[in-house]
């Protein structure tokens, strides 16, 4: 009997450790989209928009540190890092392409799409700290952390949003 209850013991902690890499990977996943939507924004804006370069670039850059410290943390749990988009990423990615091609690319525009996408990341990183498979004092300090950081560039990115629809005004 004891030898039957440690055997469920450690599956139930199995099945634990898949669901925290489960939601780890997600996490790393949305912030896959955040590269990929600015890398896209870049591409998009024209060579006045130096502004905006930069600040996506260094978007770009928070998203690789968060991917960084998630894949740490599902390597540590036993895990496998999945590194690819999100299937709601795709979408957004391709009604950015859809969008630019109906519209001149302005800034207006595509910080209106930054903007769409930093609040599904926002999104995500709130479904995950309410999750009950975010475990441990560590790990919700580092999602928070992360969370924080990327509340700080969505406004940011909202800022400049609200800014440019008073200019066009």
């Amino acid at each position: 009997m004891a030898q039957f209850l440690g055997s469920s013991v450690k599956i139930v902690l199995m099945e634990k450790q898949e669901s925290v890499n489960e939601l780890l990977n997600d996490l790393l996943n949305i912030n896959n989209d955040r590269i990929a939507g600015y890398e896209k924004a870049i591409s998009e804006t024209k060579n006045l928009d130096i502004d905006l370069k930069a600040i996506f670039d260094g978007m770009i850059r928070q998203s690789q540190l968060c991917k960084e410290e998630l894949a740490a943390e599902i390597v540590k749990n036993g895990g496998i890092v999945e590194d690819d988009t999100t299937s709601a990423g795709k979408i957004y990615r391709a009604w950015m392409d859809i969008k630019s091609a109906i519209t001149d690319s302005d800034r207006l525009s595509i910080l209106g799409s930054c903007e769409f996408g930093e609040d599904a990341a926002q999104r995500a990183y709130e479904a995950a700290l309410t999750s009950d498979n975010l475990v441990g004092d560590e790990l919700r300090k580092l999602v928070e952390d992360e969370r924080n950081a990327l509340k700080k560039s969505h406004d940011l990115i909202k800022n400049h949003h609200e800014v440019h629809k008073e200019l066009q005004k």
